[in-house]
């Protein structure tokens, strides 16, 4: 059973944690001081060390370069609600696993400890010279399909270029794994990955956020900051939604891509950066560059390849088994064993059209399995809202109202409430008309 020491001096905070994650089987020790944890970590070993960066006696940074250096083996999360990228850079470089800001979900949590544990397992391996433990994305469901085939050759095809790649898909399809996928089957796989997501970034702050500044650059300026570019140095840097961005920062960012150089805020000096870019959008640049919203060279350096993400409802075939890969997933996360779905609930996920795509059907599947009470998820189980707009919900179109109805009775093994749902009727007019077709 795996370790885990929690460094927080917010004791409500600290206490909430442990409980969550003592209910996931880990044994759990806490700390409200750093020094505290110092010592605890020189007599017993964790295996992971969640710790806030901010603390009255010694901060976390502190910690993270005494825990690397006591115990090499222990991984180190860092968390905090100042979240910055230079802080993460910091973080990263004294050893730490990873950095997350506050406030976090439970899931979130749990998935960067189950990270840091695969990795803290593929150091071992590697030591006893047995193959690495495979990489986070390896773990996602590709698919088998005819679309998602073409998807993983496009990927395969563009991992090992410096080709800049925008990645085109509705919200929910799946675009940064698309380019987290890029990343780790390129030769920068063992540097950074950096994220931004350009609709969060505002007009004022948007040099800032690209290129760093030093101290005193502008009002609130209390630090040197690393702007992403440089964080990125060497690595990949992902443009979330990058059509959102304005169209003086569109001019700066060009700029940066093709010299390759960045300047930060209120310095003289220029920094050399090594940094592949890729982009996504749920837009078409194409009428933003038309109607002048999106500068059309900016457009042409992003766009050197074009990789589009097929909505879910496009991969039929692929369907049950993402949704099986999800129930999976919730399973571990919820310490549940539900064993699958059944045959109404099978049908109405085939044919609810998933305009939320695969970030929909996980959190569809996810709250299933936390409602379900029995070893199947079933039509009780999943959102009305799925069924309702069902418009041939039983099957061939155009086939007679009394066909229908007997689709609906063998889907649900003769259950007449979940029948009048799939049906869209209620109870009583559902009896009405079996009794006018003598079913």
């Amino acid at each position: 059973m795996e370790s885990i020491l929690i460094v927080d001096d917010d004791a409500t905070f600290c206490l909430m944690l442990k409980t969550f994650l003592e209910k996931k089987s880990f044994l759990v020790a806490t700390s409200f001081s750093s020094v505290e944890a110092k010592k605890m970590v020189s007599t017993k070993f964790y295996d992971i060390v969640l710790t806030d960066l901010r603390m009255p006696d010694v901060c976390g940074m502190e910690l993270i370069s005494y825990i690397k250096q006591e115990v090499p083996e222990t991984e180190v999360l860092m968390m905090t609600g100042y979240a910055s990228v230079s802080n993460a850079v910091k973080s990263i470089k004294l050893g730490a696993f990873n950095f997350i800001s506050k406030p976090f979900g439970p899931d979130e949590v749990l998935d960067m400890i189950e990270d840091a544990l695969s990795h803290r397992k593929g150091n071992e391996k590697q030591k006893n010279e047995i193959l690495p433990a495979t990489i986070s994305v390896s773990k996602f469901y590709h698919g088998k399909g005819k679309l998602s085939q073409q998807l993983l050759n496009y990927i395969e095809l563009t991992a090992p270029t410096f080709m800049s790649v925008l990645i085109v898909g509705e919200s929910g399809t799946g675009k940064e794994m698309v380019a987290k996928m890029i990343h780790e089957k390129s030769d920068r796989a063992k540097n950074p990955f950096i994220a931004v997501d350009c609709g969060s970034i505002s007009k004022t702050l948007a040099l800032s956020e690209f290129f760093g500044h030093d101290k005193g650059a502008f009002t609130g300026a209390v630090s040197d900051k690393v702007g992403c570019f440089e964080a990125a140095n060497g690595g990949v840097l992902f443009l979330d939604e990058v059509g959102n961005l304005n169209y003086s920062t569109q001019v700066v960012l060009l700029r940066a891509l093709q010299e390759r150089k960045i300047k930060p805020v209120g310095s003289n000096r220029e920094v050399a950066v090594d940094v592949r870019i890729l982009a996504a959008t749920n837009e078409d640049l194409k009428e933003s560059v038309q109607i002048g919203s999106f500068r059309e060279d900016l457009y042409h350096r992003l766009n050197e390849f074009q990789i589009n993400v097929p909505a879910l409802r496009e991969r039929k075939s692929d369907l049950m088994h993402f949704a099986t890969f999800f129930l999976d997933s919730a399973n571990t996360k919820l310490g549940k064993s539900i064993k699958g779905f059944d045959e109404c609930a099978t049908y109405v996920l085939n044919r609810y059209t998933w305009p939320g795509n695969l970030r929909e059907m996980k959190n569809t599947i996810q709250r299933a399995v936390l409602l379900s009470k029995k070893d199947v998820i079933t039509l009780d189980e999943l959102p009305s809202s799925f069924y309702e707009n069902i418009q041939d919900c039983c099957g061939v179109p155009f086939e007679g109202e009394d066909e229908k109805i007997k689709r609906a009775l063998h889907i649900t093994n003769n259950n007449k409430s979940k029948a009048a749902r799939l049906l869209n009727i209620d109870r009583k007019t559902l009896y009405r008309k079996m009794k006018i077709y003598n079913i």
